[in-house]
């Protein structure tokens, strides 16, 4: 019973709550930003680099899904009209998503760097990070004209018992 009691009384700390209260809403927060992140600015920004599917990017360690790239690379290029291969498009094959397996079926055939989805996540944490920048600044500037405020603000008049109380010092002052 003893240690239900302070496990309750610490609980219901301020600061635990507060705590709690805390993470429920980063968790929801950080899946807002991953939304839009990945369902907003993404799309466009793969739009501009050349219809460039970032959560499909990775770099194959595996010998079998170099396979299936290749024999999927030809599947798309045998609809494709003949052109010449240059360093160009050869490097450019690396991003084109239409040529190359989904992550989720390349990660099956072996292991692979994901660097798209490091890409995303990096530009979630960048907009977190700014966020709470901007939270923090913004707290900042409050407080500081907060106590700008409070220093510029005249004392308040004494209350009825501190004039009491002076008037009873001054009283004993002149008898002694």
């Amino acid at each position: 019973m003893r240690l239900l009691k302070e496990f309750r009384d610490f609980a219901m700390k301020g600061n635990v709550v507060d705590l709690a209260v805390a993470v429920i809403i980063g968790t929801a927060f950080g899946k807002i930003v991953t939304s839009m992140v990945e369902d907003v600015l993404m799309p466009p920004v793969g739009k501009l680099v050349g219809n460039l599917d970032f959560s499909n990017l990775y770099v194959s360690l595996s010998d079998k899904i170099d396979a299936a790239n290749s024999a999927k690379h030809a599947q798309v290029a045998a609809t494709q009209p003949a052109t010449t291969q240059s360093m160009v498009s050869s490097v450019t094959d690396l991003f084109d998503t239409a040529t190359r397996l989904p992550l989720a079926e390349a990660r099956k055939l072996g292991p692979v760097i994901a660097y798209g989805n490091f890409i995303t996540i990096i530009i979630n944490f960048v907009i977190v990070a700014f966020c709470i920048f901007a939270v923090v600044k913004l707290m900042t500037v409050a407080q500081k004209r907060f106590e700008k405020e409070q220093a510029a603000a005249p004392p308040p008049p004494p209350t009825k018992e501190e004039v009491l109380l002076t008037e009873i010092r001054d009283l004993l002052k002149q008898r002694t």
